[in-house]
């Protein structure tokens, strides 16, 4: 059955938002520099840490190998993910680049399997 989406919903569920932060990656021209492969590949397997960790709950890279090359919502705050991603392998050896933004979403959701 379909709900009509009312006021009084949209009030209901603009109160129960929950914060994250998002990152946003950004291909540098180091990405085509040799050894960037290997570089990218450690920043994967990073990613994957944070996401078994809890820090992170969605992950994903840009298909299209454009300027854009993916992007992260977190759990953490903005101070910690900026922490987090100054650590990263990608960032530190200026192959990528990151913005960061905070977001808010919405209790169940989830992306379409």
């Amino acid at each position: 059955m379909q709900t009509d989406i009312t006021d009084e919903y949209m009030k209901r569920m603009l109160g129960t938002v929950k914060p994250y932060t998002l990152v946003v990656l950004r291909t540098t021209p180091k990405r085509a520099e040799p050894g960037s492969d290997a570089i990218i590949w450690e920043h994967g397997r990073r990613l994957f840490q944070l996401r078994r960790d809890g820090k992170m709950c969605i992950v994903g890279p840009s298909a299209d190998r454009g300027e854009i090359a993916g992007i992260g919502i977190f759990v953490t705050g903005v101070d910690e993910t900026r922490e987090i991603m100054e650590g990263d392998p990608a960032v530190r050896a200026g192959v990528l680049t990151y913005d960061i933004h905070t977001i808010v979403g919405y209790p169940g959701d989830a992306l379409a399997r």
